[in-house]
């Protein structure tokens, strides 16, 4: 990691996932669940919303996935990201960052049931966003997706798919 990164990237990263218990993510990444509410839904098929951090340096990416629910993120620090998504048959792109600008937010709402992944902008770097969840994330509403699952619907997008796809 130092040799892509440079050392004090390095440091702060070892010191993120220290500090915060951060564990690799199933899609990139690296995260931890920082709050869980303890009020249901009002069908009570699961809780109010979930809160995580998540960490993403320049050399892993968010692979396409998607959830059930709405997400939104918020930048803490480090790179910008971009968040991709594959929607109304088209690849789209936001970024995520300290700067507000009309390319730039401080946070983004993916909606529910969006394809989606994400990846630092700048080389040799990293970032930390939190992302709430509502109502709350539940593994069993993720679903990671392959190269061969996004290709066909999606023939135009073939690089993009390629670089976020595991």
């Amino acid at each position: 990691m130092e040799a892509l990164l440079g050392q004090d990237q390095s440091n702060r990263i070892k010191s993120l996932i220290d500090t915060l218990k951060l564990t690799k993510h199933p899609e990139g990444g690296f995260y931890t669940e920082t709050y869980r509410s303890k009020t249901k839904t009002a069908n009570n098929e699961g809780v109010l919303m979930t809160s995580i951090y998540f960490l993403l340096t320049s050399e892993n990416v968010s692979n396409f996935h998607r959830i059930s629910n709405d997400e939104l993120w918020f930048h803490h620090e480090g790179s910008p990201i971009v968040i991709h998504t594959l929607e109304d048959d088209m690849h789209r792109e936001y970024i995520l960052g300290k700067t507000y600008n009309d390319a730039c937010k401080p946070q983004h709402l993916v909606k529910g049931n969006t394809i989606f992944g994400s990846a630092v902008i700048e080389p040799h770097s990293y970032a930390l966003v939190s992302c709430v969840v509502s109502p709350g994330f539940e593994f069993q509403d993720f679903e990671l997706f392959s190269y061969e699952e996004l290709i066909d619907k999606f023939p135009n997008e073939g690089e993009i798919i390629q670089r976020l796809t595991a």
